[in-house]
């Protein structure tokens, strides 16, 4: 085997916002050239929606790369997996006529489950929270990956052998039932959730593996390999709008950690952003438009989660956030979505700096307080009249949509490598191919 060979173009690809950018769309056109696709972090709180010849598929934790033939098909340990809703998303694509068995499909044996109790918790809190909540999408994801550092979580590898898994329920009930004691709850049992698990072992149990060999193997046979991210990188639990984010590492760097494989095989990264912004649930959002030009982009856009439903809120494109997640994430290309969404408006605005207690500033402030106080500074771009929708190539652009594309990139110091002008698989312009060596 030469180096070559060893060192094929491996891509990961991270929402560049707060998720809801259209990296399925992405994902899913670009695992027409890869072997293989993994999910590295999240849950099923995360929420991929694909249409492929007029055919919607709704994804939660499954890879994108599921509904290509001849791919296979990785959730990572990154992930905390709810066994009974990958099942259901299991059973809705077998009915839309997609195959899915362990030829497809493996999951990481060290990933990590949430169960009924972990769900029920974080409904608990939210509720409990008030004005403070946090908008959580109360699947259970925090307090899954909470017992997971605490090194108390069941994991997918903890199903084969039920027989010895009784302390491993009893030191994860000490926790739990200590909370809902708290909380005026009554307690869990050790035979409900032995229970739930023998119920749900055999079902999960047949796509278990080690992940990480079984990818490492794939990469020495010089296969390629697409690191699917979840949400965006502004709801990172580290570089995101804290406490107002997500449970995991949304960066790039988590694609290493989240399958097994070292930083050295992810050769390429992605970011996906839209031509504007969107963010769902609760949270500082400096160029949010709660007005009539917002509610005709969220209407255009058809803004609502994939998951919860939920009405996403929308403003303008903010190149400090999104400069800021190229940075952090050490994106080298952007895929722009929905820029067929801003067709007919008459001016654009975008976010080019903030005021901040009266002084300017060029990066989006750590701390909570001052998250809350930034004030955007706007510059003003001419719309134009023509459509982007369906375009497979610049010629096929409005003058006008081209010059902001481009002034997009100057902003947000990284190129645009990608362009999708609809929902539809093929509607995407190419620039930069991620996987050329």
């Amino acid at each position: 085997m030469s180096e070559k060979e060893y060192t094929m173009a491996n891509v990961a690809v991270v929402g560049a916002q707060w998720g809801d950018e259209g990296k399925g769309k992405i994902v899913d056109w670009l695992s027409e050239r890869a072997d293989v696709v993994v999910r590295f972090q999240g849950g099923h709180n995360a929420g991929h929606t694909l249409v492929i010849n007029g055919v919607t598929y709704k994804l939660s934790l499954l890879p994108s790369g599921i509904l290509r033939p001849g791919k296979l098909s990785v959730i990572g340990n990154g992930v905390v997996i709810d066994p009974w809703a990958l099942i259901a998303e299991i059973d809705k694509l077998t009915k839309q006529g997609v195959h899915i068995s362990r030829d497809n499909l493996r999951i990481a044996g060290n990933a990590t489950l949430i169960l009924p109790l972990h769900s029920e918790l974080d409904k608990l809190r939210e509720a409990a929270a008030g004005d403070g909540k946090i908008g959580t999408t109360g699947r259970g994801i925090g307090p899954a990956y909470e017992d997971k550092v605490g090194r108390r979580a069941i994991r997918v590898n903890d199903l084969a052998d039920l027989a010895t898994i009784g302390p491993k329920i009893d030191r994860m009930l000490n926790h739990h039932n200590a909370l809902r004691r708290g909380m005026g709850q009554p307690e869990h049992t050790a035979a409900s959730i032995m229970a739930q698990l023998t119920e749900i072992a055999p079902k999960i149990l047949p796509f278990s593996d080690a992940v990480w060999a079984k990818l490492d193997d794939m990469r020495r046979e010089g296969k390629r390999i697409l690191f699917e991210g979840a949400q965006g990188i502004l709801l990172d639990i580290d570089h995101g709008t804290y406490p107002y984010v997500t449970s995991s590492n949304t960066v790039a760097g988590q694609a290493a950690a989240g399958s097994g494989l070292g930083p050295s095989a992810v050769s390429y990264v992605l970011g996906i952003c839209k031509a504007y912004t969107t963010r769902v649930g609760s949270g500082p959002f400096p160029t949010e438009q709660a007005n009539d030009v917002g509610e005709w982009i969220g209407a255009r856009g058809h803004e609502f989660g994939t998951v919860t439903g939920r009405k996403r809120r929308v403003g303008w494109f903010d190149a400090v956030l999104v400069r800021q997640a190229i940075k952090t994430s050490g994106i080298q290309g952007i895929a722009l979505t929905k820029l067929d969404v801003l067709d007919g408006l008459d001016e654009i605005k975008v976010s080019v700096g903030y005021k901040l207690d009266g002084k300017r500033i060029d990066l989006f402030p750590a701390a909570e307080d001052q998250q809350a106080r930034v004030e955007p500074i706007y510059e003003s771009f001419e719309g134009w009249k023509g459509t982007t929708a369906g375009a497979r190539s610049w010629s096929a652009l409005p003058a006008q949509a081209v010059k902001y594309v481009r002034y997009l990139e100057e902003l947000i110091q990284c190129p645009i490598a990608m362009l999708s002008t609809s929902p539809e698989r093929e509607d995407t312009i190419l620039m930069k191919d991620p996987f050329a060596d």
